[in-house]
């Protein structure tokens, strides 16, 4: 199938923005998965893919929505069963907004380890105690990092091969 240089510049953002959306699950203030997910849908509206584009659209619906889900419930459970408590992960989500600031990409990183790691001293008492509740959440941060890079990398999939079928 012939494209059109409209249709072709709508390829070419749509490839950009799931580009953007997979280093969105890394880079702080890109929201990952509505990135991929939206560079999808300009495509099947207008990149001339037609059913295709849409049957694509529908199934990086799916993956995306999965995705959210599972990037929220899977890595949850696993802190709840460690004990972990909501308040220590805010603890170190403000914190590590707070970091981002301080020191640009790196300090998220920092800020959230030391935010929990604070959060959870203060509850428990001790620094022994601490650390282990800090391990749980920064495995639970990375899961759900990439669980959501995986959707990503689903939906790309799924738009390349319509793509190659258009």
């Amino acid at each position: 199938m012939d494209l059109t240089d409209s249709q072709t510049a709508v390829t070419v953002v749509a490839g950009l923005a799931i580009l953007a959306g997979l280093a969105g699950v890394v880079v702080p203030g890109l929201p990952a998965l509505p990135l991929c997910w939206g560079g999808v849908l300009l495509w099947a509206i207008f990149g001339g893919a037609g059913m295709t584009g849409w049957a694509v659209f529908a199934a990086a619906t799916v993956a995306a929505a999965g995705g959210v889900v599972i990037k929220y419930a899977w890595p949850g459970r696993n802190l709840k069963n460690s004990g972990v408590p909501t308040s220590t992960l805010v603890a170190g989500g403000v914190l590590g907004i707070i970091g981002f600031f301080v020191v640009p990409v790196v300090g998220l990183v920092l800020g959230f380890v030391a935010g929990v790691w604070a959060a959870e001293r203060l509850r428990l008492g001790s620094n022994r105690l601490a650390w282990p509740s800090t391990v749980q959440a920064l495995k639970a941060a990375g899961l759900s990092m990439l669980v959501e890079f995986l959707a990503g990398v689903i939906i790309a999939a799924l738009w390349v091969a319509g793509l190659l079928l258009t």
